[in-house]
């Protein structure tokens, strides 16, 4: 059956041009050239809800439908749907080491969070000189009202090791399992590459911990203790997407270098490849192995070349867009659009990209089914997606 799709050219969105470079423009990923869209036909309505500075993740809130947005200076702001208001959570929160790719990460709410208000947050964190670390950490949301909150109790429970002098590949997005026994979290290899193949670090990695961050009973490598005993999959780069299909298949999207973008299936013990092999070349031009040279590492559901530079994804679940439910949309950087990608088993197809004005960082579904995404850097717009009539 095959596995990887090599998306060379755009032939689905007319109107769209995006170049064969990786990462590019404001969030601190690597230098290439630009890329631009234009405005084609949409399947959807677009409403401009707030403007956030720098957003990275967000998530609803269960219960309320608030949605909380991260912002990588270190803000964690809290937009209310129902009225259009904007508040912040004043106090509890970390301090982050901002700068490159290095800041606020990712939010996630606990699985019990309507009995516990146990929420989690990842971020870059200072470290000894000029390193830096990615972790996460879980506290407790204590809310005065709808749009005053505070963290109480906020501790680090997981951390990137070791620590690196790099502003960069810090991954930290997290994701539950759909039966809130584990909690997955992606580290990426801090620009290190060579890490990635080495177990005794958790650098391109994916882990799989308890709620309370330690290494989960039955990991693959549990039997060589430590930090080794947390690892779940290996051989990956810089993982912004960890989401769990309907399913309950765990899968990520990554940043390749100049080209090689990947989506896959995240299986126990498997090894992705990097830096050994790649649908890419370094951005010198030197070339990497594809995958199919070595046929040990897994290799993608999609690897594309031009790159689409992923924000984040999310599989869509809802009512309002019934064509698409358990398809996956990506929130495009480098491509200024969303990418829409189609699931039969374990294959994976790209079957739309719909243009949007601006780099996005991040997609999400709300409670009703209408689909949320964020652009990226300062003066971001939030946007609400809806059917058209």
């Amino acid at each position: 059956m095959k596995k990887t799709t090599q998306i060379a050219a755009l032939l689905l969105a007319p109107g769209v041009l995006f170049l064969a470079s990786c990462n590019t423009g404001y969030s601190g990923e690597s230098t290439a050239q630009s890329t631009k869209a234009e405005t084609g036909s949409f399947p959807f309505d677009i409403t401009e809800m707030a403007t956030f500075d720098e957003p990275w993740a967000m998530a609803f809130e269960p219960g309320t439908g608030r949605l909380f947005i991260t912002e990588k200076g270190g803000a964690l702001k809290i937009y209310q749907p129902s009225n259009g208001k904007t508040g912040t959570v004043t106090s509890g929160m970390p301090a982050v080491a901002y700068g490159g790719q290095g800041g606020l990460g990712d939010i996630a709410f606990a699985p019990d969070y309507m009995t516990s208000r146990e929420i989690y947050l990842s971020w870059a964190a200072p470290d000894e000189g000029t390193k830096r670390r990615a972790v996460v950490g879980r506290g407790r949301l204590v809310c005065e009202d709808s749009l005053t909150c505070s963290i109480e109790g906020l501790d680090i429970i997981w951390r990137q090791d070791p620590a690196i002098s790099s502003n960069g590949h810090f991954s930290h997005r997290m994701a539950f399992s759909p039966d809130g026994q584990y909690l997955f979290i992606s580290s990426g290899d801090r620009q290190q590459r060579e890490p990635a193949q080495d177990l005794s670090n958790n650098l391109g990695t994916v882990v799989r911990l308890l709620p309370d961050g330690t290494p989960a009973p039955g990991n693959p490598f549990a039997d060589q203790g430590g930090v080794t005993a947390q690892i779940w999959s290996y051989g990956h780069r810089n993982l912004l997407g960890l989401a769990f299909d309907p399913d309950g298949n765990l899968w990520d999207i990554e940043h390749g270098p100049a080209g090689g973008d990947e989506l896959n299936r995240v299986r126990p013990g498997a090894n992705y490849g990097w830096p050994v092999v790649s649908g890419g070349q370094h951005y010198n031009g030197n070339p990497i192995p594809d995958h199919d040279t070595r046929p040990e590492f897994a290799p993608p559901a999609i690897n594309w070349t031009p790159v689409i530079a992923p924000g984040d994804f999310t599989f869509y679940t809802g009512s309002l867009f019934p064509d698409w439910r358990g398809d996956a949309l990506i929130a495009g950087l480098k491509t200024i659009a969303i990418i829409h990608v189609a699931f039969e088993g374990d294959d994976a197809r790209e079957i739309a990209r719909y243009p949007m004005k601006a780099r996005l960082r991040d997609i999400a579904q709300g409670p009703d089914g209408a689909l949320w995404v964020v652009g990226d850097g300062p003066g971001s717009k939030l946007l609400k997606l809806t059917p058209k009539p």
